[in-house]
């Protein structure tokens, strides 16, 4: 009966929105409350649930973090002291508020870091870098590390569900403008990679038709813009053919090289399809038709 429920949180700052989590150990339920520029997690032991809820660390203006933990520590994505592409730091389980964190990887002006992902024996961190996105291994054995190689000059990669701490297969999402949306394996130490779902695509569709690429266009004040370009093999690039170019930009938003089924009848009538991938000059979206 509802009426027996106990409310355990209940959050009063109606800017929030809350939702739950679990630790990659399984040890902690997180409540995560989170607003535009703001962030704050509680923990619940998930052995003990009737507990003391504790906070993870004060909510304050412009301070935005994730968690998790494995072992005996805790993992924090933050933009604290000014991290605005932010860095990964690192507590025990036992003394979580600021002033007990270390820095595990630095904020860097050129990088913007994404997400993390936690393993026994590796840290996989989510990278954009000059738009695209990076995986990157490192294991913390001996601190030897290396970038997923995709195998192509531009897509788009995230980290996918990866619930075995003692794991070392990475589970991640992968598409491409040639390439549709696919989940796939990839083994940290042989490097082998494994599809393991990939979307059908009805009408013939065959990968091997279509080419892609990664060009930089320079913006009116000399910045240069990445592109991300398909059309159909045999396309002619003689400045008569068309080009549909799709841009994004708001908030600092990069629009991912994704796989979209869509544009194919466009590129098998001769058509190219282009993505202006950082488009934050511009305030809207914009949908134009140029010449190639």
């Amino acid at each position: 009966d509802p009426v027996n429920d106990k409310e355990i949180y209940y959050e009063a700052d109606n800017t929030f929105s809350v939702y739950l989590g679990q630790t990659k150990s399984r040890k902690y339920i997180l409540i995560n409350s989170t607003q535009t520029l703001s962030s704050e997690v509680r923990l619940i032991d998930a052995s003990k649930p009737d507990a003391e809820i504790k906070i993870f660390e004060p909510r304050r203006a412009d301070h935005e973090y994730d968690v998790d933990h494995l072992g005996n520590s805790f993992y924090i994505l933050t933009n604290s002291n000014g991290a605005k592409n932010f860095k990964l730091m690192k507590s025990p389980d036992n003394k979580t508020s600021f002033e007990n964190w270390t820095q595990v990887i630095p904020h860097r002006d050129d990088v913007l870091l994404q997400g993390f992902e936690i393993f026994d024996q590796y840290l996989v961190t989510n990278e954009r870098i000059k738009g695209l996105n990076n995986l990157r291994i490192i294991n913390l054995k001996d601190n030897s590390e290396h970038y997923l190689d995709f195998g192509e000059e531009t897509y788009s990669a995230n980290l996918n569900v990866n619930l075995k701490p003692d794991s070392e297969i990475l589970r991640y999402s992968y598409s491409s403008l040639t390439t549709p949306n696919s989940v796939i394996d990839y083994n940290m130490v042989t490097k082998a990679k494994k599809v393991l779902k990939q979307d059908e695509i009805l009408g013939g569709f065959n990968a091997d038709n279509y080419e892609s690429l990664r060009l930089c266009a320079p913006a009116g004040d000399g910045t240069q813009i990445p592109v991300s370009l398909v059309y159909r093999k045999g396309f002619v690039q003689n400045g008569q053919a068309p080009l549909l170019l799709y841009a994004y930009g708001s908030y600092g938003s990069s629009t991912n090289a994704s796989f979209s089924s869509n544009v194919i009848s466009l590129l098998d009538r001769g058509f190219a399809y282009a993505i202006d991938r950082k488009s934050t000059r511009l305030n809207s979206r914009h949908v134009s038709q140029d010449r190639m």
